[in-house]
Order: C-alpha cells, then sequence, then structure tokens
C-alpha cells in the first residue's frame, strides 16, 4: 500500500520497466490459432472457445439509420471481472494490478484484482492460473460486496457479459509483484489521469458505493426529479416500443464491409475495422499468443448533459440500443458516438445532444478525461468522457427515450444486470471519483496504515 499517490507512479513505472511487452501487426490469415473460414470469412479459434468475429444484420426503429450490417465479437461466454477490497486502518483499500492488455494505449493500465474471460481462467491456453481467482469463485471467503452480470460494448459484442464482482476480505493476503493495495480515494485520483485505469476496472468501480454506502431500499435521491418506481416504468417502456431484429450473416457477406488477409475494414474508412496481432508478454499466463481485434478509425465521445433540478444535480439518461444490446435497449450516456463517423450526414441523421456537447463551453464541462477501452479486444480504442452542465435553462421536458436521474438513481440500477450499458458505469465511476469526498468507515490515522504491503 502506499501512503502517497506519487509512490504509486514510482511503483506504476517499475512495474513497466520490470516486464518486456511486443504487439505486431499481423495478416488476419497469419494468425497462429485462428482460422479463416473459406466459405464464410468468419474467423473463430481452432479451439471453438475464446471468441469469434462474424457478421451481423441489424434492424431497428430506434437508430438515426434504420439497418445496416457489421461484423461483431461473438463470446457467448461469462467472465469475471473482480476487485478485492480489504481495510487497512478504517479505510477501504483495493487490490489492483498493473496489467498489460494487447490493445491498451501505453500497453500497461490499472486492472482489477481479476480480469479473466471463462476460457483464461479454465486455462484453455495451458498457461498459468489466475492469481486471486479463488476470491471470486464459490466456495470463496469474504463478503460480497457487489455483484452483477454487466453488458459490454454492444456497439462490438453481441450480447456479451461479465460478472463484475467487489469482495471484501479480513485475512491477510499475499501481494504478487504487479499488484498493489489503492485507497478508494487514491483510485479516485488515478481516474483523473488519462489512460491509465482501464475499462474493466471503471465498470467495476462503478460499484464501489455499495461499499462505503451500502444501498438501501428507498430511493437513493428524495430531491430527484422522478422516483425510481417511475424511471423503473420508463425504462420497461423504452424496452416494450422499440424493436431490435439481428440476424446472423457470413463476415464475408457483410454488405458495405470489404474483407482482405490484412483485415477487415468499411468501405467508406468510418467506424472500425477488424485487424490481427502477434502478442508477447512477460507477465501473462502465457507468454506469446496471436488473437484478431477491432480497432476503431477515431476516438469516440461519451458524456451526459447535466443540470441542477431543484436544485439536485441530474444526469440526461438515453435508453440507446446497440447491435448487441441483449434487451433491445439500456441506460446510456446522453451521447455515446465516434463524431467523425457523422461530420458530413442530415442534421436527422446525427446522434440527439451531440452538438450540445460539441460546442459546450469550457466553464460548462466539468469533468473531460480520456480513457481507454477494454485492451483485451480493442486497439488503441479510446473516448473522451465528460459531463457537460447545460444550465438549469435547458429543457427538463425530453424526448420519450430519454430520463433525468440523478447520479445516485443510477448508481442504483447499476446493482442490476443489463440495465445501465458500459459507457455510462465507466463515466460513472469518473464522475463519482470527481466529486466524492474521501470516506472512510472510520477516520484513519496515517500511522495505522502500513507505507507498504507490496
Amino acid at each position: 500500500m502506499f501512503r502517497t499517490t506519487s509512490a504509486f507512479h514510482d511503483w506504476f513505472a517499475e512495474r513497466r520497466l520490470a516486464n518486456t511487452y511486443r504487439v505486431s501487426p499481423v495478416p488476419l490469415d497469419r494468425l497462429d490459432g485462428w482460422r479463416l473460414d473459406p466459405e464464410t470469412g468468419n474467423l473463430a479459434h481452432h479451439s471453438g472457445r475464446f471468441f469469434s468475429v462474424e457478421g451481423l444484420e441489424v434492424t431497428t426503429d430506434h437508430r438515426e439509420i434504420g439497418s445496416w450490417c457489421q461484423p461483431i465479437i461473438r463470446q457467448p461466454e461469462t467472465g469475471i471481472l473482480g476487485i478485492l477490497v480489504k481495510e487497512f486502518g478504517g479505510v477501504p483499500h483495493c487490490l489492483m494490478q498493473a496489467k498489460m492488455e494487447p490493445g491498451n494505449i501505453n500497453l500497461l493500465q490499472l486492472a482489477p484484482t481479476v480480469q479473466a474471460t471463462r476460457s483464461n481462467y479454465t486455462r484453455v491456453h495451458r498457461g498459468a492460473s489466475v492469481p486471486y481467482l479463488e476470491h471470486f469463485v464459490a466456495p470463496r471467503r469474504g463478503r460480497v460486496v457487489f455483484d452483477a452480470l454487466q453488458s459490454e460494448q454492444g456497439a462490438w459484442f453481441l450480447a456479451k457479459r461479465n460478472r463484475n464482482m467487489i469482495v471484501e476480505v479480513t485475512e491477510d493476503v499475499g501481494v504478487h509483484e504487479d499488484f498493489c493495495w489503492l485507497s478508494v480515494a487514491q483510485l479516485g485520483e488515478l481516474l483523473q489521469i488519462d489512460n491509465l485505469v482501464n475499462m474493466d476496472a471503471r465498470t467495476v468501480m462503478s460499484g464501489l458505493p455499495n461499499l462505503l454506502r451500502p444501498p438501501v431500499a428507498a430511493d437513493p435521491d428524495p430531491g430527484a426529479l422522478h422516483r425510481l418506481d417511475e424511471l423503473l416504468s420508463w425504462f420497461a417502456e423504452a424496452k416494450s416500443r422499440y424493436r431490435l431484429d439481428r440476424r446472423p450473416i457470413p463476415l464475408n457477406r457483410t454488405t458495405g464491409w470489404l474483407l482482405s488477409p490484412d483485415g477487415v475494414h468499411h468501405e467508406q474508412g468510418k467506424f472500425f475495422s477488424v485487424v490481427g496481432v502477434d502478442v508477447r508478454a512477460s507477465n501473462r499466463e502465457v507468454a506469446s499468443w496471436s488473437q484478431p481485434m477491432v480497432a476503431p478509425r477515431d476516438r469516440g465521445l461519451i458524456a451526459f448533459l447535466s443540470k441542477r433540478i431543484h436544485g439536485v444535480r441530474h444526469l440526461l439518461v438515453h435508453a440507446r440500443t446497440e447491435a448487441g444490446t441483449a434487451d433491445v435497449v439500456e441506460m446510456s450516456p446522453t451521447v455515446s458516438c465516434i463524431p467523425s463517423n457523422y461530420r458530413d450526414v442530415p442534421a436527422e441523421q446525427r446522434p440527439r445532444y451531440l452538438d450540445d456537447v460539441l460546442a459546450a463551453p469550457a466553464d460548462a464541462v466539468l469533468l473531460d478525461r480520456v480513457h481507454s477501452e477494454e485492451g483485451g479486444r480493442f486497439f488503441q480504442a479510446e473516448n473522451r468522457y465528460a459531463l457537460v452542465d447545460v444550465g438549469e435553462d435547458f429543457p427538463t421536458d425530453v424526448p420519450d427515450d430519454f430520463a433525468w436521474m440523478t447520479p445516485d438513481q443510477l448508481g442504483h440500477f447499476v446493482r442490476y444486470g443489463n440495465h445501465v450499458n458500459v459507457a455510462a458505469r465507466c463515466l460513472l465511476a469518473c464522475i463519482n471519483a470527481a466529486t466524492a469526498e474521501t470516506s472512510p468507515r472510520r477516520p484513519a490515522r496515517a500511522e495505522d496504515v502500513p507505507v507498504s504491503a507490496r
């Protein structure tokens, strides 16, 4: 554990130097262990596990355009994203790891205690076991603070879910060399640094209020514009009102996309590509592997519009449909897109409220950070995360698929799977970190906290 955050940065730099990493591009037809089907063009691992890249035809009445085709990652297995928590001097600390992923900006980022697909933790790759996994699979010791099956990026995954967990322990836990204890307040500081805390950590951290402020049965914010039951009814209405139909198609017959040995690319150079990489890493379960990855063409934008209503901070939440959404819509930030994809399209095809975010004056932007997306599947994918205050004169009446709710109300819905999408969870974690005060369960004296438990 670190008395100061600067000590963490020294340790993190040391871990970067202590390990070697290399990521090299490779044609899809030369990916070791992967096979391009000669009939469909679909890309799958020879074991039949991990994931595959296939084609998908989408039809919906709830997007800027009504139908399209695209490549999609199909990964039906459920992984584990878990943070182990222990109190030191009355202050909750999280066991985090310095983890390399091939798609990460800067390669090494701060990850949860456990970040593993089912194929990984059942050791399909025949590599080393996943450290600390025993705390997150039954039977386990410790108190489960947060446990929810949560969705992944619906734009690139087909109905993918991971189990997000926070487990609190009281016994001594040995700390491996790539792991460290950080207080919740220190994690909040680190979230203010671009491309340091990875997506998997951020989504689990959206459940941390359940540790610091256990949820109660009543509405978490009685000053809110809407009660929880009203918001649940709004959400159910959106699920039943809109339509999302999907049909799997061969990857080589995906209209608008070009498949070649060097990758899969959109014919207009938009959206994303599917590329291949060879990876070498000295501190992973296996030392080398190959895989396909989704590579976005540009930086994305994930933003909540915000205003005070009757003196209480509210976020404008969108019931959003994406290609891979499991249940038609999920609660999403006000805006989630890659703005450059809409540079030359008619106004009616631009995402609603995108221009409000892009045109916001600097003094209205309450939070503005750049964070990477999941580096195990997405190559150099990063988004600008923003919270924009639109002022009290901004309309309270909004379209039917939008609703104002407080951060605490949105955090309440995080407790349940397939309610709040991964973009909203990650942005909520950043908002909580930026606005929260240090919240130990009891005040801690400096002498209670060891200088180092590495």
